[in-house]
């Protein structure tokens, strides 16, 4: 089982609380730079000597130009995941990741470690980042199960905040822009963690427009205009009308994301040069606060419903296997209560039938004391789920 206090340093943070080690994962589509713009931060928290805890979740790259404390390909041959299950490239990404999910328990744990203080060495110094690279293909990790399921692992012991990178000259046209925006508001809203939208490569084109469009309305419309005149969505040669249908949904989605906007952090930074590293630190930091504030305890709630469901699942199964018990023994209790009471003629039958039931609720309650405890003592097993039926079996065959 997880655990789930969260790894905290030995600094603490001006409202006097302790400082706590904070996971950025690297989102974005293929292209965007995403890899090179860990590179960048990495190389930036090194230079503050600061030096990053890297985690690598992508199995298929082939080079990467840092290097991570926590290699998938370390565990999982890609290659090999392809050939021995037929797949294809998305598949083989998909079961790698599945593969190493399994041992998703190990890997929060050197996390956890690496993010405390050592006491057989002091002179370490706890990690303050946790760097996350995730594979090109955005889908195969945000939508999968075991995508799912590092990122819920992650964020129950570390606040985590998610960097989307956008390629910045693709972004440039109203189209592909709103495309990077639709995708970054259901990453937001299917993961349910503070995001920071990070426009990349502004050393190719500046990302000034981007963030105008993000809050002027009318400046997203007017850029919209010019891309129908220019048919930019396609139409009629010469008309420069465009495409109308094109133009009205876009529209339309700009109205939508008004409200979306103003729950995101806008950075724009080149991974080339270095320039807007220091800001997206910056909103690295609020974003870990404003996780603390807003999303740990709704993360809380989650985990205390889920965690009461499931005790009340565990507690219907063995009512019912109780039930069931105590239906089949019914005729052997009785036919023994009249065995004893034709040998011992001193004793009442109605003395032997309120025995045998204080005998019988005894048992039982024996019996779930003893499955209660050994399923507590199975928590942190694969086996936590077992039914209780299994567990009866193997007590009979003692």
């Amino acid at each position: 089982m997880l655990k789930m206090a969260l790894a905290s340093t030995p600094t603490t943070r001006p409202d006097g609380q302790p400082e706590q080690a904070v996971a950025v994962v690297c989102i974005g589509m293929a292209g965007a730079g995403k890899t090179t713009f860990m590179q960048r931060i990495n190389a930036h928290l090194h230079a503050k000597k600061e030096p990053p805890y890297v985690v690598n979740l992508d199995p298929a790259v082939t080079y990467s130009p840092y290097q991570s404390n926590i290699d998938i390909r370390d565990s999982v041959n890609y290659k090999k995941v392809m050939e021995e299950y037929n797949l294809g490239p998305n598949g083989g990404i998909m079961t790698s990741l599945n593969l190493f999910t399994t041992k998703v328990d190990q890997v929060i744990g050197l996390l956890e470690k690496r993010a405390a203080p050592d006491p057989e060495n002091p002179n370490r110094k706890p990690v303050k980042h946790i760097l996350v690279d995730t594979p090109g293909q955005i889908e195969a990790f945000v939508w999968s199960a075991s995508g799912s399921i590092l990122l819920d692992s992650i964020a129950s012991s570390f606040p985590t905040v998610l960097a989307y990178i956008v390629d910045t000259p693709r972004a440039s046209s109203t189209s592909t822009f709103m495309s990077n925006m639709l995708y970054a508001c259901s990453i937001l809203y299917k993961t349910k963690l503070p995001m920071i939208v990070v426009f990349n490569k502004t050393d190719v084109k500046d990302a000034s427009f981007a963030k105008e469009w993000m809050t002027d309305y009318e400046a997203f419309q007017q850029a919209l205009d010019n891309d129908q005149r220019g048919n930019a969505f396609g139409g009629e040669e010469g008309s420069g009308s465009g495409s109308g249908y094109m133009g009205s949904l876009l529209n339309s989605m700009s109205l939508m994301l008004e409200e979306f906007y103003c729950h995101l952090n806008v950075v724009s930074v080149s991974s080339l040069n270095g320039t807007g590293i220091d800001e997206f630190f910056e909103a690295v930091k609020e974003k870990a606060d404003e996780f603390r504030r807003d999303y740990q305890p709704e993360l809380d709630r989650l985990r205390a419903e889920k965690e009461e469901n499931k005790r009340k699942q565990r507690e219907k199964e063995l009512e019912k296997m109780m039930k069931g018990m105590s239906m089949g023994d019914a005729p052997s209790s009785s036919a023994v209560g009249d065995i004893k009471a034709d040998d011992d003629e001193m004793e009442p039958l109605s003395s032997d039938e309120d025995s045998d039931e204080i005998d019988d609720e005894q048992d039982a309650e024996g019996l779930q004391a003893r499955y209660e405890a050994a399923m507590l003592h199975q928590e942190n097993s694969v086996t936590a789920d077992a039914s209780f039926a299994k567990y009866l079996h193997s007590q009979r065959g003692q």
